[in-house]
């Protein structure tokens, strides 16, 4: 506790450091007056009912930092940005030239990368857009729009994309933490209020020992999240000794830490994206007046969270996309490679393709691991929900990763701003 609170008098007294979290608070209250202020035309009541009762927009209002809710100016959030970056990853694999600028050409390379994605943001915005209002207008939630509203709104919630993009790359270059992962946590901590305040409305002493049990699963989980997320495996190097006229250099140790979560959250986004893009196409038929669209659309919002088909499938895709974006964003060949210029081995394995073989192997072995973690946070308010009839948002999924990782992150940047000043 005395340590924690002489942390909190070196934040405060460290202008620099000071400087960067205010900023990041002042960035985060812009977001929620944003947040706040909703598009044109809104049945507000019909749009409360909706959002009650839709699971669907319930998942995409996470990754809207909460804009969703009452469909705000930037209810797409950082959705479309995330969507690019991904996006400009995986094409890493098809274009050499890509993967070339991204792990070769350095800060300059990384830059021109992030151009790209900042430019392909803007269509996926207006595709997400669009369908998003579409939807909404076919639900009767966007009422007496002219052609020239319906515009307007595309417009505003393109503009509100790339604000809200904006506004994240200014929290990461002149605050502390990744801005873009802050306004997703922010939009996230925001709900629990009002989470809190509906459990408590429909309390039942009855049901004590079950919450009870939950608070505790929920210690635990957060507790597993944080172990898994902290942990990784150290593979040994050694640096070759070098002499250079009298003197000798290098023949140090040191290690290769492999994270066990090496993908993060991407895997569990990419699954969301495919199972929820049934649900999508379900929810914009269902204004249809056509018997048979309206069976179809039945039968694809039937797909949902409730249904067993969807857990299993959610874990497949989860285990599945570990390794995958693992494969994408880590190459053991190129770490190879690096390795053997600066004169740097494993001992007992040979520099250069037996280098990278080894790391490859170890890299699998703990990647199943973590594919198999995410799989289960994944599912697990689905679990719970079966289980209990409590839906346990704040309890597992990304929500709670998202959070985790997010406090993990900005607690270490911290840390390294209070040592650095130490020194």
């Amino acid at each position: 506790m005395e340590n924690f609170l002489g942390k909190i008098k070196l934040i405060w007294t460290d202008v620099s450091l000071r400087k960067k979290i205010l900023f990041v608070l002042g960035a985060l209250i812009v977001f929620r007056l944003l947040a706040a202020i909703p598009i044109p035309g809104i049945d507000a009541v019909a749009l409360s009912q909706f959002l009650n009762n839709n699971q669907f927009f319930g998942i995409l209002n996470i990754f809207s930092g909460g804009g969703l809710s009452n469909l705000s100016i930037i209810m797409l959030g950082v959705g479309p940005y995330i969507t690019g970056s991904i996006i400009m990853q995986l094409l890493t694999i098809m274009v050499p030239a890509l993967k070339k600028m991204y792990h070769e050409e350095g800060e300059a390379g990384r830059k021109k990368f992030t151009q790209y994605s900042r430019i392909i943001t803007v269509p996926l915005a207006a595709l997400q857009g669009f369908s998003l209002l579409a939807i909404l207008e076919s639900q009767k939630i966007l009422v007496n729009l002219t052609i020239f509203d319906k515009v307007t709104n595309i417009i505003i919630v393109i503009a509100g994309a790339m604000l809200i993009m904006w506004i994240g790359e200014l929290m990461s270059e002149f605050g502390i933490g990744n801005g873009v992962s802050l306004i997703i946590f922010a939009g996230i901590v925001s709900r629990l209020p009002t989470e809190i305040s509906q459990l408590l409305f429909t309390f039942d002493v009855s049901q004590v020992p079950l919450f009870l049990v939950f608070i505790v699963l929920g210690v635990l989980v957060i507790a597993g999240v944080v172990v898994v997320t902290e942990s990784e495996r150290p593979i040994p190097v050694t640096y070759a000794k070098r002499v250079r006229g009298m003197k000798m250099y290098g023949g140090g140790s040191t290690y290769l830490p492999l994270r066990v979560n090496q993908a993060g959250v991407i895997p569990i986004i990419f699954a969301l994206s495919i199972l929820l893009f049934p649900q999508m196409i379900g929810n914009f038929m269902a204004g249809s007046s056509n018997a048979v669209l309206l069976k179809i659309s039945h039968a694809l919002i039937g797909f949902s969270q409730t249904s067993w088909l969807y857990g299993v499938l959610y874990f497949i895709l989860v285990f599945l996309f570990t390794y995958f974006y693992t494969a994408v964003t880590f190459d053991p060949e190129a770490l190879s490679t690096n390795l053997q210029k600066n004169g740097a081995f494993i001992p007992g394995i040979r520099p250069g393709p037996s280098t990278a073989q080894y790391i490859s192997k170890v890299l699998g072995r703990i990647t199943l691991l973590g594919a198999v973690f995410l799989g289960i946070i994944a599912i697990l308010p689905l679990i719970v929900r079966a289980m209990t009839g409590i839906t346990a948002i704040a309890l597992g999924g990304t929500a709670l990763l998202i959070v985790v990782s997010v406090l993990l992150d900005l607690i270490k940047k911290v840390d390294a701003q209070i040592s650095m000043r130490e020194y």
